[in-house]
């Protein structure tokens, strides 16, 4: 998208437009929970535990509850995860993991013969009342659970369409109504949940719509604090790049950062390297360069820490230990990143020799050595803190038990206003900043939030019946939801699906991660929610953010589509040899 379009006066447009459309798709939203009420599910006891301890049936008491706690089962305790395997805990470890998913602390046991079909057919009892909603919040001990229909789902699927048709239908006009896509249909999913699913105490006091929207709403204040934060910041740094960028130099660039992504983030170091790739690019940048750098620095090389990319660290902030992903990943991660700078060098190199052959002077009047100089301290330091700043709230959450309160992104917001007033106006004179990129994303990504709900809840209620049973499964499952819908969540609910009904804690982690078939389904999800994010523009953060700062400058990207099928193309076939040698 190109600058100038921001600045167009004419139509209506603009923030009294979005609040508009705003209101228009609340009142379509309000209209739609009269004619298609809410459901919720009946006959069902929440928070119920797929338990066979000795595979016996427990004596019941006249309530139907299991008599005595959890510390007097029998050992060893069987847990069903949803594959063919199973977890053996101890008995104490068992209580504690159900004392974080309810308050009781008190689950149904599953008879030994339900247990055994069960297991032949990767479902369990417990995970079809399981909680339409993102997995983070699965196990809680909540009320009434509501039942997501799949039509539901029609906004999120529309806006998907509308980011990728409406370009090809009338490109001026989606440049200048797109936020009113974006607001218009978030208002319609939101007034749904909030007055379709505004009855009963869910949890905390909240409906169950109250409950997503707000945790909706708290995870895009984060989203965008990061995204927008990292930009801002970076904005005030200048890696002033004198010379020609070369295949060779070039490839050694996008390796830098494939390795910085997992210390500061695909966020960060997309923000960072994209302005002084094209710069050493001038010239000679083509499309397909951005798009590579998409894949490299913006996705697959943040798969070594929690750092690198928003998936890893969920699953870092549920129990996955920090070092396990550098560890069990790096094999992966090496021979991933590896193939794509190898791709990346022979297209680079096919197109160095096309222009040295069509414009063989202007070739040779750009070759000089290559020179990098680094400037703007406050902005390096506001980069560091604006990193920092995740780890604020698991540490509030762990020192004092402080949790729901966006302290972390709040922080971040802080330090990036103080980065744009403390950086040099030079310095944003180079980078050519502005804060049109970020608007565009944090404008978009308002109704991709709001509307993605609704499609991750109906997955967190449905899951089980995907039939995932084995890494394939869930490598090409996660993978292939991460191309369009935000891998985070993504990763989290297909996690809570591999572990069916049991709360995912540090506790039940660990032991999961002890078993060989456990920690293979890990690296399944895993990679697949990491890798597969660069499928599309949406499937990652990063992804649209780089686009818009590539077409801020000038350059003209691919649409939806287009991009999709370069990945298509170049990045599906490395994603499948991954399948092969790893995950198979």
């Amino acid at each position: 998208m190109s600058a100038h379009s921001e600045h167009d006066s004419h139509g209506f447009h603009g923030p009294k437009a979005w609040l508009a459309s705003l209101a228009a798709g609340a009142a379509l939203g309000v209209l739609l929970t009269f004619l298609i009420p809410a459901q919720y599910e009946t006959g069902r006891e929440t928070g119920q535990q797929a338990v066979t301890p000795n595979h016996e049936e427990p004596t019941r008491n006249a309530t139907g509850e299991p008599h005595g706690e959890a510390d007097d089962l029998p050992e060893p305790v069987t847990i069903v995860w949803g594959g063919d395997e199973a977890l053996r805990l101890h008995p104490g470890l068992l209580h504690g993991a159900m004392s974080e998913g309810s308050n009781s602390g008190e689950h149904a046991a599953v008879p030994a013969e339900q247990d055994s079909h069960e297991r032949k057919t990767g479902t369990n009892t417990a995970e079809h009342g399981s909680h339409a909603e993102e997995g983070l919040h699965a196990h809680d001990d909540h009320g009434p659970a509501p039942t997501i229909p799949l039509w539901l789902c029609a906004p999120f699927a529309f806006l998907l369409l509308s980011i990728a048709l409406m370009p090809f239908i009338n490109e001026r006009f989606w440049h200048k109504h797109f936020p009113d896509f974006a607001f218009g249909l978030a208002g319609i999913t939101i007034a749904y949940y909030l007055l379709g699913y505004g009855s009963g105490e869910y949890h905390h006091g909240l409906s169950y719509g109250q409950y997503v929207m707000l945790h909706t709403g708290v995870e895009y204040y984060a989203f965008i604090a990061l995204i927008g934060g990292l930009y801002v910041a970076s904005g005030g740094v200048l890696i002033d790049v004198r010379g020609r960028g070369r295949p060779a130099v070039n490839t050694a660039l996008l390796a830098v950062g494939a390795v910085l992504a997992n210390v500061m983030g695909t966020t960060g170091a997309s923000v960072l390297l994209i302005r002084p790739f094209m710069r050493i690019n001038k010239g000679r940048l083509r499309p397909i360069h951005v798009v590579m750098f998409i894949f490299i620095v913006s996705n697959c090389g943040g798969c070594l820490t929690p750092i690198g990319d928003p998936p890893l660290y969920l699953g870092f902030l549920k129990g996955v230990p920090f070092s396990w992903t550098l560890v069990h990943l790096w094999p992966m991660w090496l021979a991933c990143c590896g193939t794509l700078l190898a791709v990346y060098f022979a297209l680079d190199t096919w197109l160095e020799r096309r222009q040295r052959a069509t414009y063989p002077e202007a070739v040779l009047a750009a070759d000089e050595p290559l020179r990098i100089r680094l400037s703007g301290t406050s902005g390096m330091v506001c980069l560091g803190l604006i990193i920092s700043g995740v780890f604020i709230d698991p540490l509030l959450k762990g020192l004092f038990g402080v949790e729901g309160v966006p302290v972390g992104p709040t922080f971040q917001i802080l330090v990036a206003t103080a980065a744009y007033f403390l950086a040099s106006r030079e310095i944003h004179l180079a980078n050519e900043f502005t804060f049109f990129p970020v608007k565009e994303v944090g404008l978009l990504f308002v109704g991709i939030f709001a509307t993605m709900a609704p499609a991750l809840g109906y997955l967190a209620a449905h899951g089980h019946a995907l039939g995932l049973t084995s890494p394939t499964a869930f490598y090409f499952g996660t993978g292939g939801l991460s191309a369009v819908l935000d891998n985070a969540p993504t990763y989290l609910n297909f996690l809570q699906v591999a572990f069916g009904n049991t709360p995912i804690n540090a506790g039940t982690v660990a032991e999961f991660l002890s078993d060989e078939t456990g920690a293979h389904l890990l690296t399944a999800i895993s990679l697949g929610a990491v890798f597969f994010g660069a499928m599309t523009y949406i499937g990652n953060g990063p992804n649209f953010m780089v686009r818009a700062i590539a077409e801020a400058s000038g350059l003209r990207m691919p649409s939806f589509f287009g991009y999709s099928a370069r990945a298509a193309m170049i990045l599906l076939p490395v994603l499948a040899v991954m399948w092969l040698v790893f995950i198979r």
